[in-house]
């Protein structure tokens, strides 16, 4: 019988290791004494859903995605915390009288005979990656010991049966909801006055969904305790005002951007929530078709120009930038990073974050990366003249330029950065490509079904200007994996302008957008729209998702 092959020969054979790397993370483990998989992925070699992926192949062990699955809580109560967290599984499910369990390590028998032994069964096993196994079991069992819906719900009706809330009852009541925007992982929190009561909303998976509702008495109370968390004038209420502040929940640190503005009924406040270090991924693991991720591929291995992503907040345009730094050699080139803020942590890379006080920003940054001998250089974005013409001066001076600008399309970037001052012959002698995303729902896999588009979907499909005939599409029907939304996790749709020669040549001579549009969809360039409806046609998402995102 063949031995099983070594973790790291796997890694090399997917070609996510070399020799090189290999060699450097033999040398820092002489340092640090970890083990060796471990040491690649602080490095940011590998990340710890590829070792996962990687160990499952090894094993023969079916590889299970966390993030994208949901954790029952009849699993959470057959297993007690401390013996979960000392035997090192996760419990995921129980069906049936059968637990299913996530490892980390495939070898951890351990694991499965305890399973066994709390449920006279055998589990079912996956291998789930390190990262989601720390990230996800604190949080699972705290919420399943603290259920965050009952104790807003008591602290709803407790202020609305006071004469006078309290301070204790307004701290309470905004913690929780900010806890319960975590829960969800929403990437923001909206907390909207109305004339007879206070909604709160979460943006979860780019879609506003209604979370709670609270009485008037607690309103100013509960926008006073954010203003003061941020450290904002809590008796200013006729203006807009911004701030900031951290919010720590199970030794995690999120970032929270307040933004404030008076409306008729009161202040309405947002919470961008920024979580931090996000798992890491490669090209190919976006979702973008076949060729384009070879296409993305070769374009990032460029010695030098500027390469844009495009698209509004929250469409993953900084994942991407950092999926495009995994492709680059960071042993052999100098990476350094501005954001706002450092949203990914790589190791081998310099990244700094913009600080408005000290007037630290994207252009300052970019004056000074040229003095640091830099092979490619990651603008966090581009937000005005000075640093559209520092990107474009680093990048005719022979260094690879990324970074990003908020336009609705590819082609829209070209104006933009003209609209900025940058020069047209040195725009259309540095720009190298401009790659325009969304991220769309995904189908639940666990209740997808198929059916025959309606003539409804047909038209409204023609009127947002796509041809194409979809005889089979598929949807959702909610089930209690997806909290009966039809979707689980995200994906990406997108379109790549590559700027070769003839557009080149239309871009310095100030042709119009039609124009060079018509000779990128000679060149065979495919939209959003079209893209979107590839994944239409694979059962990936739903025709109703594509026409909310790009229609």
């Amino acid at each position: 019988m063949a031995e099983p092959k070594r973790l790291g020969d796997l890694l090399k054979e997917q070609g996510l290791l070399t020799d090189h790397k290999i060699n450097v993370a033999i040398e820092q483990q002489k340092i640090t004494n970890d083990l060796l998989g471990v040491t690649f992925i602080k490095l940011g070699f590998v990340s710890s859903a590829e070792v996962a992926k990687a160990l499952s192949e090894q094993a023969g062990i079916p590889y299970l995605n966390l993030y994208e699955h949901p954790i029952a809580d009849e699993a959470l109560r057959k297993v007690p915390k401390d013996v979960a967290e000392r035997v090192g599984f996760m419990p995921i499910d129980y069906k049936e009288g059968r637990l299913s369990i996530g490892i980390i390590n495939p070898s951890n028998v351990l694991a499965v005979d305890t399973a066994t032994q709390l449920t006279n069964m055998a589990p079912d096993v996956y291998v789930i990656d390190s990262d989601a196994f720390y990230d996800l079991l604190d949080r699972a069992y705290f919420f399943l010991q603290h259920p965050v819906l009952a104790r807003l719900a008591s602290a709803v009706d407790a202020i609305k049966k006071a004469s006078t809330v309290s301070a204790a009852q307004i701290s309470t009541l905004t913690e929780l909801i900010i806890t319960d925007a975590i829960r969800r992982n929403a990437t923001d929190l909206h907390i909207t006055p109305e004339k007879q009561a206070v909604h709160v909303f979460y943006r979860i998976d780019g879609v506003l969904q209604h979370g709670h509702c609270y009485p008037k008495t607690g309103q100013n109370g509960v926008i006073s305790k954010i203003k003061v968390m941020a450290e904002l004038d809590i008796a200013e209420q006729r203006l807009p005002q911004d701030g900031s502040f951290s919010f720590t929940f199970l030794n995690k640190t999120y970032e929270m951007r307040v933004s404030t503005i008076p409306t008729i009924y009161g202040e309405n406040v947002v919470i961008r929530i920024l979580s931090g270090s996000g798992p890491l991924v490669r090209l190919s693991s976006l979702g973008f078709a076949a060729e384009d991720t070879r296409l993305l591929d070769a374009l990032f291995k460029k010695p030098y120009g500027i390469i844009l992503i495009t698209g509004p907040t929250g469409s993953g345009k900084t994942t991407s930038l950092y999926a495009a730094l995994r492709e680059i050699n960071i042993l052999e080139k100098n990476v350094l990073t501005v954001e706002d803020p450092v949203e990914y942590r790589l190791s081998l890379v310099k990244q700094t974050a913009v600080n408005a006080k000290s007037g630290y920003d994207f252009a300052m940054a970019g004056r000074n990366f040229m003095r640091q001998d830099p092979d490619v250089i990651l603008l966090g974005e581009i937000r005005d003249t000075e640093t559209a013409k520092i990107a474009v001066r680093a990048s005719v001076t022979g260094h690879l330029v990324m970074s990003t600008l908020h336009t609705n399309d590819a082609i829209s970037a070209i104006p933009r950065l003209i609209d900025l001052g940058v020069d047209r012959f040195l725009l259309s002698s540095s720009l190298l490509a401009v790659i325009s995303q969304r991220l769309v729902r995904k189908i639940c896999p666990h209740c997808k079904t198929a059916y025959r588009p309606t003539e409804d979907e047909q038209h409204r499909l023609k009127f947002a200007g796509i041809d194409d005939q979809i005889t089979t599409a598929f949807k959702g029907a909610g089930c209690s994996n997806c909290n009966s939304k039809g979707y689980i996790g995200r994906t990406v749709i997108g379109e790549i302008l590559v700027v070769d020669d003839e557009i080149k040549d239309l871009v310095s001579t100030g042709a119009s957008i039609k124009s060079i549009k018509e000779a990128a969809t000679g060149k065979g360039m495919r939209f959003l729209r079209e893209d979107g409806m590839r994944n239409v046609a694979k059962g990936i998402t739903t025709i109703d998702e594509i026409l909310r995102v790009a229609g």
